[in-house]
Parts: structure tokens; C-alpha cells; sequence
């Protein structure tokens, strides 16, 4: 009971004094701003998902610039928009990996091929043999390139022309304008420039395809986007 007393005497006190009701008004201010703090914090998070999703409103587009590039060193010629689907990455679909294909067929047969709407495939981009590089969709748009919708909307394609079964078609000069466009896009999204993150056509999962075939030389491509990308650091 003494210790009690004591307590509660020494509680009165501090009332008294306005220690405790100061630290009372002290709470209420921290948690006014606390809830000051949270609203803008809420407000900030509404208006970024919101600038992720305006586009989506029917009737609204995301602003773009006819023959807009993403890659410096490409020419564009866009492809049917029956071979893409609009998106606004990487706000909507994160980008985190670069896909390897080959042609199967000439530079001008896959520019055809991917402006046919018959198609239904396209990649953003195409390597020609001479070093060439022709972006043909965007990459904030998801491009029919992988056979498989997720890793569509997670990655960029990058074809190449040539056959997989002719060694010969795979060309110093493609390697070298290859290796620095994908070590670009590896610096634009901060992707890590190894197997995990740059693969082939063949390791999508449930595809059919086997580019960009056994002749690729895996070791040297990724040794050029390493030393692509150290140079525009």
C-alpha cells in the first residue's frame, strides 16, 4: 500500500508540475504528425500507382514520339501491333532479363516476318550480320518474341540474323553491335550481366525453340557485354 501511495503521490506530482500532461500533449503531437506522416506517405504511394495506371483508362494513352529509339545505335521501323501489346514498363512489368534468338532466315525476311499481323511474333530488336540494329517495338511494350506470357512481359528480345546451323552466320560484327546494345539495356533496367539474366531462346520455359542454337558462343557474347558495359559505365 506504501509503495502504491508513493507511486500514485509521486504521479500526482508530476501532473501537477505538467510533466505528464506535457508528455501527453508531446504524444498527441507525435501522433498527429505520425498520422500527417502516413497520409503523405499514402498520398505519395496513390499517386505513383496512379501514374503507373493512368494510361489504362480507356481513351488514354501513354505520350510517345513517332520513330523514338530506345537504343541509340538503332535504326527504327516498327512492327505490327498485332506482334506487341502496350505497356508502360518497366512501371507495370518489371524488366529483368534479355532473351537471345536467331532468324532462321535473312535480315529482310524477319523485318517482313514481324510486320505481318499474321505473324503473332515479334522482338524488339534485330542484329543483321554486318552489325546493323533495327528496334521494331519499344521497350516499355511487351513483345510476342518468347513463347511463354510471362517471360514476354519480363524481358527484351533481341534477334539475330542468321541460321543456327551455320556457324558462319554468327559474325564478328554481330557479336560486338549485340554485346553493346544488351549491355545498354543491362545498364538502363540494373540487370546483372550473367546467364541468369541473358538468356537463349531454348532456356524459356515450354518453348519449342532451339536458337539461338550450339554454335552461340555463350563465353565470348558474355565476355563482350562485360566488357561493353565497364566501357559506358
Amino acid at each position: 500500500m506504501g509503495a502504491r501511495r508513493a507511486a500514485e503521490d509521486s504521479g500526482h506530482t508530476a501532473e501537477n508540475s505538467g510533466g505528464r500532461d506535457g508528455d501527453r500533449r508531446i504524444g498527441r503531437r507525435a501522433l498527429l504528425a505520425g498520422l500527417a506522416a502516413t497520409a503523405v506517405g499514402t498520398a505519395v504511394l496513390a499517386r505513383d500507382e496512379l501514374g503507373r495506371l493512368w494510361w489504362r483508362v480507356p481513351g488514354v494513352e501513354k505520350p510517345r514520339k513517332a520513330g523514338a529509339v530506345d537504343y541509340a545505335g538503332a535504326r527504327w521501323e516498327a512492327a505490327s501491333d498485332a506482334n506487341w501489346r502496350r505497356a508502360d514498363r518497366p512501371d507495370d512489368y518489371g524488366v529483368d532479363m534479355v532473351i537471345i534468338h536467331v532468324t532462321q532466315g535473312s535480315f529482310d525476311s524477319a523485318v517482313k516476318a514481324f510486320q505481318d499481323p499474321g505473324h503473332q511474333a515479334a522482338a524488339h530488336y534485330i542484329v543483321g550480320q554486318d552489325g546493323r540494329v533495327l528496334q521494331m517495338i519499344r521497350e516499355l511494350d511487351v513483345a510476342y518474341h518468347a513463347g511463354n506470357r510471362d517471360y514476354n512481359e519480363r524481358s527484351i528480345g533481341i534477334e539475330h540474323e542468321g541460321f543456327v546451323d551455320r556457324p558462319e552466320d554468327l559474325t564478328d560484327e554481330m557479336y560486338e553491335a549485340s554485346a553493346r546494345l544488351t549491355a545498354r539495356i543491362c545498364a538502363r533496367y540494373d540487370l546483372p550481366v550473367d546467364r541468369e539474366h541473358i538468356i537463349g531462346h531454348v532456356e524459356v520455359p515450354g518453348t519449342d525453340h532451339t536458337d539461338p542454337g550450339e554454335h552461340w558462343d555463350w563465353d565470348r557474347y558474355m565476355k563482350l557485354v562485360r566488357q561493353a558495359r565497364t566501357a559506358s559505365a
